[in-house]
Parts: C-alpha cells; structure tokens; sequence
C-alpha cells in the first residue's frame, strides 16, 4: 500500500466532440451520410449513370458537411435547441375575459 497514482480524467462533463463537431451534430451528419449511402444506392437502381450518381452525391454530401459544420460552430452544443424551443414562445398573452383578475370567492 505504498505510492499509488490515479490517472484523473479531465474530461468530465465536457460534452462530446469530434474533429470539431459538437454534441448532436455528429448524429446530424450521420444520418446525412446514411441518407446519402441510400439516395446513391436508389439512383444507382433506377439506372442512373454512376457518374452522375456519384456527381450529384459529392455535390450533396458537400453540402451537408458544410451545412453541419456551419450548425455545429453558431450554434453550439445546445444552441439550436434553444432557439427552436424560443420559437414556441409566444410574443403576446391576450386575455379576452377580466374573469382572470377577479378575485376568486371561497367557501366557508
């Protein structure tokens, strides 16, 4: 029971992040990619060129990391949420009755 070292890991509480991407967006651009594999595979049976079908995927996938990345860096690892939850927020509380400001009368 002499000296003993414990590695202590530093990166709790961090969240998950990958070659920059934060958080959610890493499952964001893996359904992308997912998608992409299915929508190649789709075109390559419909008889479409594999050139072009490989063209318009490159030019789509070039898109979507861009797209992703640009999501990941304004907003953060919880920004989107917030601001799609800020949309439900309501601009203005209208009250049609004054029903709310009366006092309400209890029984004794």
């Amino acid at each position: 029971m002499g000296n003993s070292v414990y590695r202590i890991n530093k990166g709790i509480n961090k969240p998950i992040e990958f070659k920059g991407l934060k958080a959610q967006y890493i499952w964001y651009l893996g359904a992308g990619v997912l998608a992409l594999l299915v929508a190649f595979a789709i075109l390559f049976i419909l008889g479409v060129n594999p050139f072009i079908c490989l063209f318009i995927i490159a030019i789509s996938g070039t898109a979507l990391v861009i797209k992703v990345y640009r999501l990941s860096h304004t907003y953060g690892e919880h920004g989107m949420m917030k601001k799609l939850a800020h949309r439900q927020i309501p601009c203005n509380i209208r009250i049609k009755s004054r029903g709310v400001y009366r006092k309400l009368k209890t029984k004794k």
